[in-house]
């Protein structure tokens, strides 16, 4: 693609990495077939290709963002699944990404809007805020259904739609310290508490410390880290997002000065995808970039920590049918694809395949809450083609999947890990399924 950006323009750093990511650009279409949302909608201005044309047609012009650029811009989820089509190597991600800097910084949003974006920055990343908000969301669900009748409320009511009838306990893993390895130490790692995950599904975490654990891996939960900042990321709200990486960025630092670590495992996709980002979003900070950069090198998603060293024989699960839901900043984003479904099939599950699963289930984050029809028509396409395969149970990689499919099928749905530490000796997840019979399994779809 031709660029006509002026050297003045080219002197900022975030408009010099879009008009290298531009030009690479060939306009050749591919990318609208895999775009969940011109899958849905049919609107090329909701295709990356269309995108890509406004936000050159923006920054080459030097205008601030208009409600065109915004509408569209706001509908992309950010699945990265034209990343991966693409032939000619686009980096979308930070394309979108400085676009919706440039959207936070001149555009000045409806009302209600603004003070939606305001309420999920200040509550979602901070556990505590978000544990009580939860609570206080089984007060306001009778009033959903009127919310959604008025324009500027239905993220309201999608939040309250999404909110579970009962918040967990919290979970003690969640605090600052060190679980000791339970067999002959073979490794150090550090995990990432997060912020929903422990909130949602305290048990995704505590599985991964029993599993690691009993497998000769020390685990440490280092004082000061927190939220890894993709929340806000992807609305735009880069500084907010800057210091939560600081922040996890210095905890993790601190761990590796003491006592080294062979890795900072993260059990949440979506976080891990922004992780091993930091070394770029921090690049023009001269104090950060070089930690930045140390921290990314070694952040694992959890299924890719356990597909490098080796595990036990198996002791449960042997024949259990699992519809692996390949989240998309675990196959688009991180480029993890086999090694979730290997580790089952190795663990003595049964793994399907759903059709389309390229496509985006529509949680991305805050999506669901701020896009909730297309969110809802995403979520629906992606639990028909799971449960086409007939499955006892879904396993993905992603709290925010777990969270959006969970509420249009009745199948229980997991964390991958949740049933590798079962199989491989811990606890039963609460919620999975009693066993089919060999009957039942049988008549499996292949």
């Amino acid at each position: 693609m031709q660029t006509n950006f002026t050297a003045e323009q080219l002197a900022d750093p975030g408009v010099a990495m879009s008009e290298k990511i531009l030009r690479k650009c060939v306009h050749c279409g591919f990318c609208t077939a895999t775009c969940p949302t011109y899958v849905t909608l049919g609107n090329e201005l909701d295709s990356p290709r269309g995108r890509i044309y406004l936000i050159k047609d923006m920054l080459e012009n030097g205008r601030p963002a208009d409600e065109q650029v915004v509408t569209h811009i706001d509908r992309c989820l950010s699945c990265l699944s034209c990343v991966t089509t693409c032939p000619s190597g686009v980096d979308y991600m930070h394309l979108v990404d400085h676009a919706r800097i440039h959207i936070e910084q001149t555009y000045r949003r409806p009302l209600m809007d603004r003070l939606t974006r305001r309420m999920l920055a200040l509550v979602l990343p901070y556990p505590a805020r978000l544990r009580a908000s939860l609570h206080l969301a089984r007060l306001g669900r009778p009033f959903a259904p009127l919310f959604r009748t008025v324009p500027g409320l239905k993220p309201v009511a999608a939040m309250l739609d999404l909110a579970p009838a009962s918040v967990p306990a919290a979970s003690p893993v969640s605090r600052p310290g060190n679980h000791a390895a339970a067999a002959p130490k073979r490794g150090r790692v550090a995990i990432l508490s997060g912020c929903a995950q422990p909130v949602l599904k305290p048990g995704i975490n505590e599985a991964t410390i029993r599993l690691l654990n009993r497998i000769g891996v020390e685990v440490v939960v280092p004082e000061g880290e927190g939220c890894c900042g993709s929340l806000v990321h992807h609305m735009g709200r880069e500084p907010d997002a800057l210091d939560a990486a600081r922040k996890n960025i210095d905890a993790w630092t601190r761990e590796i000065d003491a006592g080294g670590l062979d890795a900072i495992i993260i059990t949440a996709s979506g976080c891990g995808t922004t992780i091993k980002d930091y070394g770029h979003m921090l690049r023009e900070d001269p104090a950060y970039a070089d930690k930045a950069a140390r921290v990314s090198a070694l952040a694992k998603d959890v299924i890719e920590y356990l597909a490098s060293i080796d595990l036990p024989d198996p002791v449960n699960g042997s024949g259990l049918v699992v519809a692996y839901h390949s989240a998309c900043s675990m196959q688009h984003g991180q480029k993890i694809t086999t090694a979730p479904k290997t580790l089952l099939k190795g663990a003595g599950f049964v793994v399907k395949d759903p059709p389309e699963g390229h496509l985006c289930c529509g949680s991305a984050g805050v999506y669901n809450i701020l896009q909730p029809e297309i969110a809802l028509a995403l979520r629906d396409r992606k639990v028909r083609n799971i449960e086409l395969t007939r499955p006892e149970v879904i396993a993905t990689g992603n709290i925010g999947c777990i969270t959006q499919i969970a509420q249009g099928t009745g199948i229980p749905i997991l964390h991958t890990v949740e049933l590798l530490d079962w199989a491989y000796g811990g606890d039963r997840p609460e919620g999975l399924p009693a066993r089919a019979t060999r009957e039942q399994r049988a008549v499996q779809p292949s």
